[in-house]
């Protein structure tokens, strides 16, 4: 049976725990409360937009209803985690010789830091008179939740041209974290888009990975092809990848609403694995890629992806001195990591 709370004032007074413990936002919603992102994700993953991202349809069902995830659940809290980078993202493009990874992937892996803090708050919100016998369940990214528009439900903030959330108080630079409950707390009013008639995201996208404001072709976003695609990358994309290794960030930085973005207050934030050469880059292999980026979300693809990505923007750089970076891969024991040398040394040879 749901446990209902009697207390009115226990959403206010879990809000500002919430920020006592480091989120920047709070909104609570009803399990039930994204009947609209299921058509929208139907649609998404009748397109192929998902690309090689097998798992987004395999448990789609989940996705498309929260509430069947856990029947039990009667709210969903959700928090915003700011990861506001402190300098421009963009510079490094103008810096060839370097390796462009996304603000988020610079620190800490993001996992280990939200759900530390999302289990803090709900060990909080259990330890209240109200939340005695009930029950909660913590989700970052580890399972089928549509996490963006639970958001937006809940009032944080809308899902934006670029398909990200993004709030007029906290920016588009955040990370979403879930706590679901048996408490049947009061919720709050959605929140509806704001973006007017900019395209400011849609503008700058190097490969053009938006075929319509709303709307996101996964297979063109360098995001996923650096991080999510297997094998080599289709031949049309690599030069317009650049020099971006892991992820990217273009969208999200040229977005008019990051006036208004919070700082990020966890150090765990600050870049451990910003610019990094991609001669020195080139030349990891299994044992010292896993050592340096230990505690990283960039571990999770690992080096043969890695070293693939870092061999496209070799041969984006028009830096003759890579060419040995390059060559030295050509008979690597990947295919992949092997034709990206190739078309690497190829294309600093003219």
């Amino acid at each position: 049976m749901p446990i209902l709370t009697s207390n009115h004032d226990l959403p206010a007074r879990l809000a500002a725990q919430a920020q006592a413990v480091g989120f920047a936002k709070m909104g609570i919603c009803a399990p039930d409360a994204i009947a609209q992102a299921a058509p929208r994700l139907r649609d998404f993953l009748d397109k192929g937009h998902h690309g090689q991202m097998a798992w987004m349809a395999d448990r789609a069902a989940w996705r498309e209803n929260p509430a069947t995830l856990w029947p039990q659940a009667r709210s969903v809290i959700m928090l915003a985690e700011s990861y506001t980078p402190e300098h421009d993202p963009l510079d490094i493009l103008a810096h060839p010789e370097l390796g462009a990874i996304s603000v988020y992937a610079q620190g800490r892996d993001y996992h280990d830091l939200v759900k530390r803090r999302l289990k803090s708050l709900g060990r909080w919100l259990l330890d209240q008179p109200e939340g005695k016998g009930a029950e909660i369940k913590v989700f970052v990214d580890t399972a089928p939740v549509m996490e963006k528009p639970l958001a937006q439900a809940a009032g944080l903030g809308w899902q934006g041209k670029h398909t990200n959330l993004l709030g007029r108080d906290i920016g588009n630079w955040v990370f979403l974290g879930a706590i679901f409950t048996t408490l049947d707390l009061p919720k709050d009013a959605p929140e509806i888009s704001h973006c007017g008639s900019c395209t400011a995201c849609l503008d700058i996208c190097p490969t053009r990975a938006f075929p319509a404001p709303y709307q996101l072709d996964a297979r063109r976003c360098i995001s996923y092809l650096t991080i999510e695609h297997r094998g080599p990358v289709d031949v049309d994309l690599r030069a317009l990848m650049g020099n971006r290794i892991y992820g990217c960030d273009d969208c999200l930085a040229v977005c008019p609403w990051n006036k208004f973005a919070t700082r990020a207050r966890d150090i765990g934030y600050q870049p451990r694995a910003g610019q990094a050469e991609l001669a020195s880059l080139a030349v990891l292999d299994d044992a010292a890629f896993r050592a340096r980026f230990a505690g990283s979300p960039i571990k999770r693809i690992g080096r043969n992806r890695f070293v693939r990505n870092v061999l496209y923007a070799i041969g984006n750089s028009g830096l003759p001195q890579l060419k040995e970076a390059a060559r030295a891969h050509l008979c690597d024991p990947d295919p992949a990591v092997a034709d990206a040398a190739h078309w690497a040394l190829a294309r600093l040879q003219g």
